[in-house]
């Protein structure tokens, strides 16, 4: 008999774990289908799909949360952790770990402490990278021809400045327009900053501006958070235009002013501050010019003056012209009664130096008187020296001293050249003849053979014993020198002092 314990077991349905899972799935969706949980965020991370895990915590509990990828791109804050926020979605639960989650549809900063907090953390982190730095901030332009602003371009931000510049000094105005609140505000306002800095004003694209206005309207502080983004900042440092922050009111403080090159405390402000009042300029320039004009003729008058008082201290010109003038009546009568006394001596000197001077005619025969008395000089001297060298060559000394040293040059070339003379015996290549060797030489042209491989059959050849005797000879067949030569033909003929030649003998 069984026991009523296990009749009840029996009776109780059977789950397998899948079913028991997604019973409890639908469940959990349905009781918690919106719910808004308040946590601290922590373990957060992206993954390589794009979707955003992390857990949300309180001082008892750990909740797993996860945003889809779709669902991420679209959050007005970016999460972090240590970040306080309030997140809105649905639970589930996830079977393959048996665990529940929250699926993120929205994430907003929980309370108005946590996004100071949140922003004086940021501002010390990009301080600390130097974007706030005041040798990093960069003067404006006094009157822009172009001014770039960045803002929304439904709202009243963008009328009130182009009213205002209008009013004050009208400028060409370009409007990047953006959103200025909500998701994708911040990488929006980035990329309006960094597109205006990419003009080049080249043809055929926009003029690149020559000041920046960001500019937008008060809010709360959750309204202007995309002004104390990262982005926003970093892209507003990196500017290479000027660039002037507009956001809020005058109350109203992101971190975009920071990082810009002059703030402005409302949008109406921003620009006052990028150009002057047009009549302002023109009164002032009216004023300068007045006062220009002025000063000249303050500064003409007064050297007027000034010329006045030095003039009554010279004295007056026709006194000064006084003294000359009778000084030049003095010397022009000295000089009209002295020229002719002076003519009359310059007379003078001329008749006297002519005196001294002889006539042409008179000094050609002192000339000729001279030359005469020359030649005789010369003549006289050549007779001296003819008679000095015929007394030398009569005197019989000089003669014998010619004769003996004639005789002794004639016998020291004659022994010089008997020198020679044997030199040249000894040298002769019949010396050599003597000792047996003999001299071959071609019978066509007389070349001297000194080597056998020039010879060739049949060549008539010479050759000269001692004594100068000499035999013709005929070069035979059979040997290394090749064939016998066509051009020459053996003939039997008298050499030297006579008798036959016998060529197979000699050969």
């Amino acid at each position: 008999m069984s026991s009523p314990a296990a009749s009840a077991v029996s009776n109780a349905p059977e789950f397998s774990v899948s079913e028991l899972s997604a019973a409890l799935k639908r469940t959990v969706e349905e009781s918690f289908s919106y719910v808004r949980v308040r946590g601290e965020i922590s373990g957060f991370k992206r993954a390589a799909s794009g979707h955003l895990y992390m857990a949300m915590k309180d001082a008892d509990a750990v909740l797993d949360a996860v945003c889809w990828r779709g669902t991420a791109g679209r959050l007005s804050i970016k999460p972090e952790d240590g970040m306080e926020v309030i997140a809105t979605g649905r639970l589930t639960t996830y079977p393959g770990r048996s665990k529940y989650q929250i699926v993120i549809e929205s994430l907003e900063l929980a309370g108005e402490g946590a996004l100071l907090k949140l922003l004086d953390d940021r501002r010390k982190k990009l301080a600390a990278e130097g974007l706030f730095a005041e040798e990093r901030k960069r003067p404006l332009p006094f009157l822009p021809s172009v001014i770039g602003v960045v803002t929304s371009p439904t709202g009243s931000v963008i009328r009130d400045i182009l009213h205002r510049l209008r009013d004050r000094f009208p400028r060409h105005v370009l409007i990047w327009p953006t959103a200025v609140q909500g998701d994708g505000a911040a990488d929006a306002v980035a990329a309006a900053i960094a597109g205006f800095n990419r003009l080049t004003g080249a043809p055929g694209e926009p003029p690149r501006p020559d000041v920046l206005i960001v500019a937008r309207g008060g809010g709360s502080l959750e309204d202007l958070w995309a002004f104390n983004e990262e982005a926003v900042v970093r892209a507003a440092a990196a500017s290479e235009i000027p660039l002037i922050s507009a956001v809020g009111h005058e109350t109203d403080t992101t971190l975009i002013d920071f990082a810009s090159d002059r703030r402005a405390p409302t949008p109406t402000a921003a620009a006052e501050i990028a150009v002057p009042v047009r009549s302002e300029l023109m009164i002032d320039l009216a004023d300068r010019a007045r006062r220009l004009s002025a000063a000249a003729h303050r500064g003409v008058a007064d050297r007027a003056k000034l010329l006045a008082g030095l003039a009554r201290g010279l004295p007056r010109p026709h006194r000064l012209l006084e003294g000359a003038e009778q000084k030049l009546d003095d010397l022009s009568e000295r000089f009209v009664a002295g020229l002719p006394r002076l003519i009359g001596a310059k007379e003078r000197d001329l008749a006297q130096t002519a005196a001294r001077l002889r006539t042409p005619l008179e000094t050609l025969r002192g000339a000729a008187r001279e030359l005469d008395a020359l030649d005789g000089r010369l003549t006289r001297a050549l007779a001296s020296v003819e008679r000095t060298h015929r007394n030398r060559f009569a005197d019989s000394r000089v003669a014998e001293r010619l004769t003996r040293a004639t005789t002794r040059l004639i016998e020291d070339r004659a022994a010089r050249l008997a020198r020679q003379a044997q030199m040249l015996e000894s040298l002769s290549y019949e010396r050599v003849l003597e000792r047996g060797y003999a001299v071959v030489r071609r019978a066509e042209d007389g070349a001297v053979v000194s080597d056998a491989d020039a010879l060739r059959a049949g060549d008539e050849i010479d050759i000269a014993f001692r004594g100068a005797r000499s035999r013709r000879a005929l070069v035979a067949g059979g040997g290394a020198a090749g064939p016998p030569s066509p051009r020459a033909k053996p003939k039997a003929r008298q050499a030297g002092g006579g008798g036959k030649t016998d060529q197979q003998e000699l050969f």
